[in-house]
């Protein structure tokens, strides 16, 4: 299981989509299975039953994701807050998609999609959610200033890297 973590903007979806492509694998968005699940948008769960509802809903969708058959897969930018999604990620290879503050922003303008761009603390979110997304990662790269396709392949050969130093270990 390949699964992409990042903040808002990052590209998560994107280079997921080509991931999956290049490796044959079908790929997930966990807002996706949260949205079917739900039966509405993430922005109306966020606003009739709040962000702790949606994160139970998201923590539940991830942990049904991770358990299943090998894919591709891209979380919500929020969804490393939980301790027991940081857990189930330890079994997987996990690549954070680094993008800077102003990035995000510059990517997102005008999205009103997304509840939590709204709020007045986001350089702190953004601050601690590097953190918790350097905590999980196998491997990390920048997006800032390039396309999806260089990211995509850029995630290509630092996978392929990290499995081939590994490959002595696991014999």
């Amino acid at each position: 299981m390949i699964v992409l973590v990042g903040f808002m903007g990052a590209g998560k979806t994107t280079v997921g989509r080509l991931l999956a492509e290049h490796l044959r694998l079908p790929f997930t968005d966990t807002d996706h299975v949260v949205e079917a699940r739900a039966g509405r948008p993430v922005p109306e769960v966020f606003r009739s039953e709040g962000e702790e509802a949606f994160r139970d809903l998201e923590q539940a969708a991830v942990a049904d994701v991770l358990a299943g058959e090998e894919a591709v897969v891209s979380l919500g930018g929020g969804a490393c807050g939980r301790a027991a999604t940081r857990e189930r990620l330890r079994a997987h290879t996990v690549v954070h998609l680094r993008v800077s503050l102003e990035q995000t922003r510059a990517r997102t303008a005008g999205d009103t999609t997304r509840p939590v761009l709204q709020r007045p603390d986001l350089p702190a979110l953004h601050a601690a959610r590097q953190r918790l997304y350097d905590e999980v990662a196998t491997v990390a790269v920048p997006t800032d200033g390039r396309t999806a396709e260089e990211v995509a392949r850029d995630v290509l050969g630092r996978i392929e890297t990290h499995h081939a130093a590994r490959a002595p270990e696991d014999r």
